[in-house]
């Protein structure tokens, strides 16, 4: 059996207890050792094999998961964040299925949220946004040119842009081509959760000048939108005196009375 599981967005504790079990019963953990947190094998047991999948191609990641299983062993197969955004999951369990291994995925934290925790963020402030976005600039993995990022920013609704540090210049310009403002609120945040992280909000103009004054030239996400600086917002009627649920009966007050 091959679990995928999400390591989550950089600490160590910010796994789920699911994940961290799998890990702590696996005999064989391939890892994302370019971004994975390494502190995350301590809860391997002793005896396990661990393979680093950075120095790995498909194929020798596919053949490690299909002697393990040749051999009666559990294999985990520890991808950053969550591996279903970016996570080149897909590719490995097609080849699972041609070979008739089964396999299971164990959800985990992905950097958007990581990074809207370390900023006590909200993404969906009524009557600013109500919709998250996740993306990508084109890079070396192409991007549909129906998911372009100026159209994107046509929404205007709060972004989380991956793998696009090295392109800030040039995302900077197609934000605003797209419809945000030049002051529209941004952040960038580099390593989210980790001890390391660092946390820079600023605007959609000032993202390349931002990176470069603080050495930022890779693993940082870019958030966007006016939900950063949460303001001119409107609370939520899911808590309102006057708003039913199914749990709770509106209450008379002097506006409605």
């Amino acid at each position: 059996m091959v679990y995928f599981v999400g390591a989550g967005s950089g600490a160590a504790d910010l796994i789920t207890v699911r994940g961290m079990h799998l890990l702590e019963q696996a005999d064989v953990i391939i890892y994302a050792g370019s971004l994975v947190n390494p502190q995350l094998l301590d809860y391997a047991h002793e005896g396990c094999e661990i393979y680093n999948s950075a120095k790995m191609t498909l194929d020798e990641v596919i053949e490690v998961m299909k002697k393990a299983e040749q051999d009666g062993k559990m294999t985990v197969r520890l991808h950053t964040g969550e591996p279903s955004i970016y996570g080149a999951v897909r590719e490995q369990m097609d080849e699972l299925d041609l070979l008739g291994i089964e396999y299971e995925s164990c959800p985990g934290v992905s950097a958007c949220f990581g990074a809207a925790a370390s900023l006590n963020l909200e993404y969906t402030l009524p009557e600013v946004s109500q919709s998250l976005i996740i993306t990508r600039m084109e890079g070396r993995t192409a991007v549909p040119p129906k998911e372009s990022i100026e159209s994107f920013a046509a929404h205007q609704a709060s972004m989380a842009i991956y793998l696009s540090t090295g392109l800030l210049d040039e995302l900077s310009g197609r934000l605003i081509a797209g419809g945000y403002s030049a002051e529209t609120p941004a952040a960038l945040v580099y390593k989210a959760t980790w001890p390391e992280e660092e946390a820079y909000v600023c605007t959609v103009a000032t993202l390349a000048e931002t990176a470069r004054e603080h050495g930022i030239m890779k693993t940082a996400i870019v958030l966007v939108g006016d939900v950063i600086t949460h303001q001119h917002y409107r609370k939520s009627r899911l808590y309102a005196p006057d708003f039913s649920t199914e749990y709770r009966k509106a209450r008379e007050t002097a506006e409605n009375s």
